[in-house]
């Protein structure tokens, strides 16, 4: 599941972003993310996994990891 999970939330920040590869650890910034990009690629996940991420969180989403350990933590187990 967790790798399912993974490749789910790299094809959608991939999408939203039209950025072709998405490492794990590689930050947003350096893949030319903007902060309104970064909240429509959050938009996107609550909508996908029917969750909610407070606007206090989410200056914790810098790249594909921190995205997943934010949606694994809020997923139910």
């Amino acid at each position: 599941m967790a790798d399912d999970l993974r490749e789910k939330l790299r094809a959608i920040i991939a999408e939203v972003s039209e950025v072709d590869e998405i490492p794990d650890a590689t930050s947003f910034k350096d893949l030319g993310i903007d902060s309104m990009m970064a909240i429509e690629i959050v938009a996107e996940i609550e909508r996908t996994y029917k969750l909610s991420v407070p606007e206090s969180e989410l200056t914790k989403i810098t790249n594909l990891d921190s995205v997943y350990e934010l949606v694994k933590a809020k997923l139910p187990a």
